[in-house]
This record gives structure tokens, C-alpha cells and sequence, in this order.
């Protein structure tokens, strides 16, 4: 397992996917363009994209901040090019970065995430956040699968992560400062899933599969080790 730490770092990942990182921002860079599902706030949804942004920002922002968009893309400009770029932000820690990679069933996956719970809550708390309020707790997911996949594959991939994300959450005990209850995520989280853009796609990527199972213990490891190495300081 790769670490957070003070000073840059760059290393391969995956063969064609470099992780490089330092106190501003964690990047994954592809040698080729990846097929992409997130829900990131810079070019979300379903994409192909050359790159990957998770950007830190201040947690006592601007009263009135610019569009998040638009920061991303001002900073990714200099880092990515005119490369299309998957982007999200977060105001935790790049020293919460865990990066974790496995092989199962032919499939070869790498995951990073940066986490911070001061945003804390469960699936159904209360709704009232004020708009402006800067992602002050945000567990961001980036991962990245050899295996090419169908569209429902990504969302299935997206959704056991997802399940992996809540459980563990659950496991060490993690709650809603809004209900009490035992947390499911943040307010603010993002994810993102990338493969190749080749065919043929494998269509399932659910609990009974090698992949889904992979990715459910990748998530969980990373996401443990980030948030007890924080625990009590996380940001």
C-alpha cells in the first residue's frame, strides 16, 4: 500500500497509469484514454478521459466561491494540457492518500483514495447544507480496472464499491453528528471508475464476481487505513 506524504511523489501504478501526488492535489495519468464513469464534478458521468483530478481546496473558502468546475479546470489546465480530465475536490489531507492495486480473475486493479469524516452522514439525514459549503470531509475514489467494461458493469463496479465504502464506514464504527446513526459516507463524496475502451467488455461486476470482490477488499483496505491512521484528526 502506497501513503500520503508531505513531499511529491510519482510511481506507476498500473502498466500505463502513473499516480503522482503532492500537498495540492493527487493525479493519475493514462498513456491512453480510459473509458470513464463518476460522478465527479469535471466531466462526469460517462466519458473517456486521458487523466484524473482530485484537488485540494481550502476548508475556509471564499464566501462566495467561483463554480467548481471551473477551478478545476483552471487547474487542470496546467497539470493534464487539453487532456480531457476527470476532476473532484476535497479539503482533507493529500497525507490521507492511500493508493492499493490486486489482481483477481484475470483482472488486474489499482484504487486511490484521500478521505476525511468531518462530513459525515448517513444515506437519509436531513438535506440541509448550505450550497456554498466546501467539501470539508469528502472521501474521494478514483480506480482503475484492467478489464474492459459494459456501461452497466461501471455501475455495478461504482455500486459495490460504494457498498464496500458504507460497510467499512460501519465496521470502525462511524457515525452521523446530524442522526446518530451509524455513517454511510459523507456529504460531499465522489467516485470515479475507469477501464479500457477495447472490446470484448465483460459484463458483470457485482459480489458473486472475482472483480467485485477485488474491488470491495481494495476500498475497504485503503479506506481503513486512511481514516485509522487519522483517527481523531482526520481532516
Amino acid at each position: 500500500m502506497l501513503s500520503g506524504q508531505a513531499g511529491p511523489l510519482r510511481c506507476e501504478l498500473l502498466p500505463g497509469v502513473t499516480l503522482a501526488s503532492d500537498r495540492d492535489s493527487v493525479r493519475l495519468h493514462f498513456a491512453e484514454p480510459l473509458r470513464a464513469l463518476s460522478t465527479a464534478v469535471l466531466n462526469g458521468g460517462l466519458c473517456r478521459a486521458g487523466g484524473f483530478l482530485n484537488l485540494r481546496v481550502d476548508r475556509d473558502g471564499p464566501v462566495e466561491p467561483e463554480d467548481p468546475e471551473l477551478t478545476l479546470r483552471r487547474a487542470a489546465q496546467p497539470l493534464f494540457g487539453d487532456v480531457a480530465t476527470v476532476g473532484m475536490m476535497t479539503a482533507a489531507s493529500m497525507a490521507s492518500l492511500r493508493a492499493v492495486r490486486g489482481q483477481a480473475g484475470g483482472a488486474a486493479v489499482a484504487l486511490a483514495l484521500t478521505a476525511g469524516l468531518h462530513n459525515a452522514r448517513r444515506a437519509g439525514d436531513p438535506a440541509a447544507a448550505p450550497a456554498a459549503t466546501p467539501p470539508v470531509g469528502t472521501i474521494n475514489i478514483a480506480v482503475v480496472t484492467s478489464l474492459a467494461l459494459t456501461d452497466a458493469a461501471l455501475a455495478e463496479a461504482m455500486l459495490v464499491i460504494t457498498e464496500a465504502k458504507a460497510g467499512l464506514l460501519q465496521e470502525i464504527g462511524v457515525r452521523s453528528p446530524v442522526s446518530g446513526l451509524p455513517a454511510t459516507g459523507t456529504g460531499t463524496d465522489a467516485l470515479a471508475v475507469f477501464c479500457p475502451a477495447r472490446t470484448p467488455q465483460v459484463r458483470y461486476a457485482g459480489t458473486h464476481t472475482a472483480l467485485g470482490e477485488l474491488l470491495a477488499r481494495l476500498a475497504m483496505r485503503a479506506l481503513r487505513d486512511s481514516l485509522l491512521a487519522g483517527r481523531g484528526v482526520a481532516a
